[in-house]
This record gives C-alpha cells, structure tokens and sequence, in this order.
C-alpha cells in the first residue's frame, strides 16, 4: 500500500504522515522506519532534522538515502512500514549531482531519476508512506534553475499520486483524501 501525502511549507503533513506510520505499525505489528532524504547544508538544515528526530522520537528505524532512493526500495521488507520524507527534498539533491551541467542535462537527469523512481513504487510490496511538498500552487518562480525545480517537483508528484493507492493533502494541518483506491 503506498499513501501519498502532500502539502506546502509548515502545512503539517510529516506529522500527519508520521501518526499515520505509527497507526499502521501498530494495527499490523510492524516496525516503523523513516527514510530520509535530508542533507545537512547549514545550520537552519540541522535544526529541522533535530526537529524530526525529536518528534519521532527512539522508537523508529532509520534509513538515509539523500539519492539512492530507487535503489533503497529495491530492498524494502514486508515487515515493517516505511516513512518516506521528502521526495522534494531528494529532487533538489539529484538537481544539484547534475549542478555543473547544463540545464538540457538537469532536466534529463531529473526525468530519468523520476521515471526510475515511479517504476520502482509500482512495484514495491511493503506499506510505505511518502511525504512531498506541493510547491506548484504559487506564482510561477522567476530564476530558471527554480522554474525547472517547480516544473519537476509538479511531475514527480503526479507519477507518484498516479502509482499510489491513497493520496492525501494536508493544509493549515488538516488532512484531505483526494483519491483512495478500495483495498
């Protein structure tokens, strides 16, 4: 089962995203693991993750994966229930292993990594959960790395809502089902 959550900035949807982990493990006993996408680039970075990890708290496993996302749900285990936060956190790490090249090579390295990944979802047997950022909701960004980041970020999610089995988006911290395919 793969639930897809969205929402902006601040919106509540890792803590929505977390409770729903916790639930499920718990109904089907199971261990809860977090995958991670975050690096480290500054400060402000660090106090984010300490805040995830203090909200989460000892009980999860943890998985850091800031790029070998496809590679890390090749292996996914029956047994546990997996977190997955963010994917726009993990587009922006594979937009800047491409940095110095140019933007016709960005955005084809982008395209394949995303193809790669949804073909990897379709396929995973393991509940996962994953968290992504709806950024496309504003007005269009002025810089062309940040409208090429935006255009992805808008792409990738809608592979992967296409691939999920429920898709859920959070707003001022209040969920809403958008699609949910009947077990």
């Amino acid at each position: 089962m793969i639930h897809f959550i969205l929402g902006g900035a601040r919106s509540g949807k890792s803590r929505f995203a977390e409770q729903q982990v916790l639930e499920l493990s718990v109904k089907k006993r199971k261990q809860a693991v977090y995958i991670a996408t975050a690096t480290a680039i500054d400060s402000e970075m660090d106090n984010r993750i300490a805040q995830h990890q203090n909200d989460r708290g000892d009980s999860w496993q943890l998985i850091e994966c800031p790029l070998a996302l496809a590679e890390t749900l090749t292996n996914l285990d029956n047994n546990n229930v997996y977190l997955l936060d963010c994917l726009t956190l993990w587009l922006n790490n594979q937009l800047y292993a491409v940095d110095e090249e140019s933007r016709e090579k960005q955005a084809q390295h982008l395209q394949i990594e995303i193809d790669i990944l949804a073909m990897r979802l379709a396929s995973v047997d393991a509940d996962i959960i994953i968290v992504s950022n709806e950024i496309g909701l504003g007005v269009i960004p002025m810089g062309e790395s940040t409208r090429l980041y935006v255009d992805y970020c808008g792409w990738l999610n809608q592979k992967v809502a296409d691939v999920s089995d429920k898709v859920t988006l959070v707003t001022a911290g209040i969920p809403l089902c958008i699609k949910k395919i009947d077990e």
